[in-house]
């Protein structure tokens, strides 16, 4: 059994690269399902960040060709045009980067919270769509217990900031008087609570939030304190607001350049920050070049996100030490798993001569009692037993270069095996 990674992050690719292949909870299942073409068993994990295949199988080189292509098919680019972009991983670096991943060392804003809830969510996902086999669950199950020990014994998320936090930070520093600033949130998902959250603790005294959800615009709005506001409404808010934090979950873009072109026309002068937060893009590109606009989209925030990630190097590097541990856990594990065929070749082995030289004993010995068949019975069984317990602990420890070879051979397991 192997592992392999395709992927994109914000390492590797721009944002119009990265949202191509983003995938929202809505559509994640549709995408699991198109996966499914190229490979069994496999995990999509997409985030504002990154977008990344996990797969398993027998074979390394196919599901590594297989991921890619699908990585391929998602961003509609040729072989030769994608190379740039996408990385690939298997074994243990794999592990290594999930559990980065997973304890918010590899987002764009370090020590992050919501990341884990994601690697927690893409596992469901494949769970509901029967995408996800054992060691593919072990290997998130433990990337997800690593993130809990990174955030319980680490301070790399203590006040850790989020990408709606830094949106609010870049928008205050463009805005000196930012109190007295309209704010308009666009979105009522978590980033959008937090957006608000923010808002209200940077006490801007105008705050708007607008969701194709009614109840939820309305459930967050009493939260926070906030008003609710339909999207129709959306040109006559921004006729005076100063800022707008677009964080819909939406694959097509929420402002388009004529909505955006005709609120501006309706308060000349007045200056609109626009932070796009989303992925994909919630704005059209091209807002940026209407007069009196200053669009910015997360790969803008990045200068932020690098001078927090430097003010915690010291807890990066105790994070570090826990993925550590927590690799050297999954290896004894793995070797474990790795040996279970030879452990049931060697077990059905040992049993099959065990009971063929019973059978043949017993018929040579006097007349016996059901008593006495079964107390020989257990007899042979725990001298087999004890006979194992060494070979099959040598196994399960990985000891030695091909451990399970080694037995197949002592043992004479390999037709066996390969049948």
């Amino acid at each position: 059994m192997n592992f392999t990674l395709a992927g994109i992050n914000h390492h590797t690719a721009p944002i119009e690269v990265r949202e191509k292949a983003a995938v929202n909870a809505d559509g994640l299942q549709g995408a699991l399902l198109r996966l499914r073409k190229y490979t069994q068993h496999a995990i999509i994990l997409s985030t504002c960040n990154r977008s990344e295949v996990y797969a398993s199988g027998i074979h390394a080189g196919d599901i590594a060709s297989s991921c890619a292509a699908y990585m391929r098919e998602t961003l509609n680019m040729a072989d030769d045009s994608s190379a740039p972009y996408i990385y690939a991983t298997g074994g243990i670096e794999l592990f290594r980067h999930l559990c980065s991943v997973a304890c918010g060392l590899d987002s764009m804003v370090i020590g992050e919270y919501e990341v884990l809830g994601q690697v927690g969510q893409a596992l469901a996902a494949a769970e509901k769509a029967g995408m996800v086999d054992l060691p593919l669950r072990h290997l998130f199950q433990s990337a997800i217990r690593t993130g809990r020990r990174a955030r319980e014994e680490t301070g790399i998320s203590k006040n850790a900031l989020s990408i709606s936090s830094i949106a609010v930070n870049k928008a205050i520093d463009i805005l000196p008087d930012i109190k007295s600033a309209k704010i308009i949130v666009i979105g009522a998902g978590e980033a959008g609570r937090l957006a608000l959250r923010i808002a209200r603790s940077r006490d801007i005294s105008s705050i708007v939030v607008v969701s194709r959800t009614e109840q939820r615009a309305i459930g967050l709005a009493e939260q926070y304190g906030a008003r609710p506001v339909s999207p129709g409404l959306l040109i006559h808010e921004m006729q005076d607001a100063d800022i707008v934090i677009t964080c819909a979950a939406s694959p097509h873009p929420v402002l388009r350049y004529k909505q955006v072109s005709e609120a501006i026309s309706r308060r000349p002068g007045l200056p609109l920050v626009i932070l796009d937060i989303a992925m994909p893009r919630n704005v059209e590109p091209s807002i940026r070049e209407i007069p009196g606009v200053h669009l910015y989209n997360i790969d803008d925030l990045n200068d932020i996100a690098e001078g927090h990630r430097l003010e915690r190097e010291t807890e990066v590097q105790a994070v570090e030490r826990i993925i550590g541990e927590e690799v050297a856990l999954l290896m004894k594990w793995w070797q474990s798993y790795n040996a279970r065929p030879v452990i049931k070749s060697l077990m059905k082995r040992a049993e099959q001569i065990r009971s063929e030289q019973c059978i043949r004993s017993v018929r040579k010995l006097p007349a016996l009692t059901q008593a006495e068949r079964q107390a020989i019975d257990l007899l042979t069984r725990s001298i087999v037993d004890k006979i194992l317990r060494a070979p099959i602990m040598f196994l399960k420890s990985g000891e030695g270069a091909d451990g399970s070879g080694v037995i197949s051979r002592l043992f004479g397991l390999n037709d066996e095996n390969e049948s």
